[in-house]
């Protein structure tokens, strides 16, 4: 027996939040690694944030693991959330080890790919509203 879940209507999905979480988390790593030219503020912001990026990537792959396994969809979410997790961990060993010239692009590479990620997340929502039923 499946049973098929589905969000409310205009509400985010645990997977939709955790998605987003991890791109704005990522987008104000780029605002802050800016920030460490000009000030020592900005090395704490970075180091914060870091963390946070780092724990919005794992909750990532929690929500994929929740949203596949009562529905029985596609495990495909869980593939590529577990891929940011990877990039997050070298991303975190490149900044440690003080490697700008791969820790840089790498963190382009995985805000370039999160955005494409939470656009297909929220359009799931959105093709689900249209296809619903019509009064």
């Amino acid at each position: 027996m499946t049973t098929q879940t589905t969000a409310a209507p205009g509400r985010l999905t645990f997977l939709q939040a955790a998605v987003a979480l991890q791109t704005l988390s990522l987008f104000f790593q780029a605002v802050t690694a800016g920030m460490l030219l000009s000030s020592s503020l900005g090395a704490v912001l970075h180091d914060v944030g870091s963390r946070v990026m780092y724990g919005a990537s794992m909750l990532y792959v929690l929500a994929a693991i929740l949203a596949w396994r009562p529905g029985g969809g596609s495990p495909r979410p869980i593939l590529y959330a577990s891929g940011f997790l990877v990039l997050a961990s070298v991303q975190v060993v490149l900044g440690i080890a003080h490697m700008p010239s791969l820790h840089v692009p790498l963190g382009v590479l995985m805000f370039g790919l999160s955005v494409p990620a939470l656009g297909q997340a929220l359009s799931s929502t959105r093709s689900a509203k249209r296809s619903g039923p019509r009064p």
